[in-house]
């Protein structure tokens, strides 16, 4: 375990201890792929209450982590827990569309950077169209609404949204194809169209996860409905075995997230 892991890990038994003693809910920023695995993967019997993780909507990649005493745990369901969570969602639009730029993810995210936002208060950034949804922490909404007037070339404007207003359905690609076996890396080759090969340094640089979980085996099965997460790439859903050829390949299904 190097330094940052260490005092990363060190922060969550903090909250999870303080949580305990006070009584209430303690949360994280938002936590990137490689932190959410050091939470996860941190040892259940050292932290003092559960702990559930949410960014907003299904599937997000960027969480944060809710630490919860045993009153708030045990008598609040699901729902309530997440409506808790301090965060919020933004609306980024052109203020003229006949004029506006294709943005892209690096574009916006570029542009809050730039506002000397650290990255840790930001949550998942997702484009529809001319539009793009921003999940932030509470206590930087207002400054974002204010101050994020351009983005590349293009002016926009950033308006707060209520979550339950926030209807999302990801675009993806859907993939078929014939791989020897449903291995993490004959996955990779399939869904980025390349070789196993070129795939399998991804894995062994400590860059996929598997449900936000790290792996670092090349021969790591995939199960259906797994979501795969290769920092830098992008995701997919392994959706499950279609068939079996006649020479005993694996004739897969996968939607890759656009």
């Amino acid at each position: 375990m190097d330094k940052e892991e260490e005092l990363l890990r060190k922060r969550f038994l903090e909250l999870s201890n303080q949580a305990f003693q006070r009584g209430i809910v303690m949360y994280t920023d938002f936590l990137n792929l490689n932190e959410l695995n050091i939470l996860h993967t941190t040892p259940k019997n050292l932290l003092a209450v559960p702990f559930r993780t949410f960014g907003g909507y299904a599937f997000a990649e960027r969480q944060m982590a809710a630490f919860l005493p045993d009153a708030f745990y045990l008598y609040t369901d699901e729902d309530e827990i997440l409506e808790k969570y301090p965060m919020s969602v933004i609306q980024i639009s052109p203020l003229n569309g006949k004029f506006a730029e294709d943005l892209g993810h690096r574009d916006y995210l570029g542009a809050l950077l730039n506002l000397g936002i650290e990255r840790s208060k930001l949550g998942d950034i997702l484009i529809q169209e001319k539009m793009a949804y921003l999940f932030a922490c509470d206590g930087m909404v207002d400054f974002i609404c204010n101050e994020l007037t351009r983005v590349r070339h293009t002016t926009v404007q950033a308006v707060r949204i209520e979550r339950e207003e926030f209807d999302y359905e990801p675009r993806y690609e859907e993939i078929r194809g014939t791989v020897a076996s449903v291995r993490l890396d004959s996955l990779l080759s399939l869904a980025w169209n390349s070789s196993r090969s070129k795939m399998a340094p991804l894995i062994e640089e400590a860059r996929v996860y598997v449900n936000g979980k790290l792996i670092i085996s090349n021969g790591y099965h995939v199960r259906e409905n797994d979501i795969i997460s290769v920092r830098g790439m992008g995701r997919f859903r392994y959706m499950g075995m279609i068939s079996e050829t006649k020479k005993g390949r694996c004739y897969v299904l996968v939607y890759k997230y656009i």
